[in-house]
């Protein structure tokens, strides 16, 4: 099978061909009002919120601003809950359930105004996103978050049944599907570079090569200590998420890196692409290899992403791996190759939720678990909003909780190695076995 062109970029995001990270030249400000740790999309919409409402901030990033996950996504715009309000009410309590339900729509149409006050050019197109069934259960599953997503929500969504499916995607490995027809597509670095730049506008310096080595606190507030200096600030916000260390060790031990991998293809003719994907949608999956796949902005190749390892492993080998689950689904494009290949962390939490919360005068948003593309920045400018006592940073991610869990007792994620395992080698077998079983 054929892998990767002779010019393939393995570890080079193919975002990064227009809107690559860069240095900036800002110093770090003896003391600020707010100081924000982390540049990706939470901590830039966080300091334009504390920054409008009349804050000093500055915002240290550890590498260059934006290199994390916020410049490696899959650019998939949604904002519907990543669980059933079953498994919400179980973990949370019903109440908290419906309001995390009614917060999907308000969550969705404020990264859009943003995007639109901010004048962010970032490929944003209203796609809608197909969320598809990989077996006759899941697709009963389906239904029933199609209908508490009527009842609970503001949010459009629209069921599939198999034998429509065509319309969607060239593929006859699904057994049905949900679309929400108002989720969108974006190019996330440029995304991040708008972001950045509505930072810079507002005079808010962002530091970067500044992780925080140790943050203590008195009586007037906090002291950062960082390779450029120090910077004393009356509060914090962490905006770490799947890149957060020591020393923010209560947040180490309840959200964790797990790595993401993404391919994409080389050009491919228009005529397959329009075969292949006919819908044009954003497109996931509902086994647990959280496969999801879409079109590039410029519609001439295939972007793949998904668990092709729960831990980290050689590019090449998460390629392989991607490439094959993605000719399980087209598989006509089992002699194309691959131009780039990359990965990124995304910050998981043990409920599966993000939070927006404060912990001994730290505030923090995290936890997005797979969909931060709308809930970090939006969670971001709550988090801000609750530094300052702005009323609008109300949000039922504030009643959420991060938990721990007897497999995560160290700083390390050292479950993930035998929890890669039992997905592969159990999981995965079992879900095809189901989709074979079920036709």
């Amino acid at each position: 099978m054929a892998l990767l062109t002779g010019e393939s970029e393995l570890g080079h995001p193919y975002w990064w061909e227009e809107a690559a990270p860069a240095e900036t030249a800002d110093a770090l400000p003896e003391r600020c009002d707010i100081l924000v740790v982390g540049a990706g999309y939470t901590g830039l919409s966080a300091a334009i919120a504390a920054s409008d409402c009349g804050a000093r901030v500055a915002v240290v990033e550890a590498g260059l601003p934006g290199q994390g996950a916020s410049s490696r996504n899959g650019g998939m715009v949604g904002a519907h809950p990543r669980l059933g309000w079953e498994k919400l009410a179980a973990r949370f309590g019903a109440e908290v359930a419906d309001a995390i339900f009614a917060e999907a729509s308000p969550a969705l149409n404020w990264a859009k105004a943003f995007i639109e006050a901010e004048g962010i050019d970032c490929d944003f197109q209203q796609t809608g996103r197909i969320q598809l069934a990989w077996t006759g259960s899941h697709f009963d599953g389906q239904k029933r978050l199609a209908a508490n997503v009527r009842a609970k929500s503001d949010v459009a969504i629209d069921v599939v049944e198999r034998a429509d499916l065509g319309r969607e995607i060239g593929t006859g490995q699904y057994h049905g599907a949900i679309v929400f027809p108002e989720h969108a597509a974006l190019h996330p670095a440029k995304y991040h570079a708008g972001m950045l730049a509505a930072v810079r506008r507002r005079d808010v310096p962002v530091v970067g090569h500044a992780p925080v080595e140790r943050l203590e606190r008195d009586v007037t507030g906090f002291v950062a200590t960082t390779p450029r200096g120090r910077v004393r600030a009356d509060k914090v916000i962490l905006a770490t998420n799947g890149y957060t260390t020591r020393p923010f060790k209560w947040h180490v031990q309840r959200v964790f890196p797990l790595p993401s991998y993404l391919i994409a293809t080389e050009e491919l003719p228009a005529n397959l692409l329009g075969h292949l994907a006919p819908g044009r949608r954003m497109m996931v999956e509902t086994r647990a290899r959280h496969s999801y796949f879409r079109l590039s902005p410029d519609g001439t190749r295939i972007l793949f992403g998904g668990r092709a390892s729960m831990r980290d492993v050689p590019l090449e080998v998460a390629a392989a791996r991607l490439k094959a689950t993605m000719c399980e689904i087209w598989p006509e494009l089992r002699d194309v190759r691959l131009s780039h290949a990359w990965s990124g962390n995304t910050g998981f939490s043990f409920g599966h939720m993000p939070h927006v919360g404060e912990r001994d005068g730290l505030h923090f948003s995290m936890g997005y678990s797979g969909s931060g593309t709308v809930m970090a920045p939006y969670l971001g400018a709550k988090a801000a909003w609750q530094a300052v006592g702005d009323p609008r940073g109300q949000t039922a991610y504030s009643r959420t909780h991060l938990p721990r869990h007897v497999m995560h007792l160290f700083d390390t994620p050292h479950f993930l190695k035998p929890a890669d395992l039992w997905y592969r080698h159990w999981v995965d077998r079992r879900e095809n076995r189901a989709a074979r079983r079920q036709g």
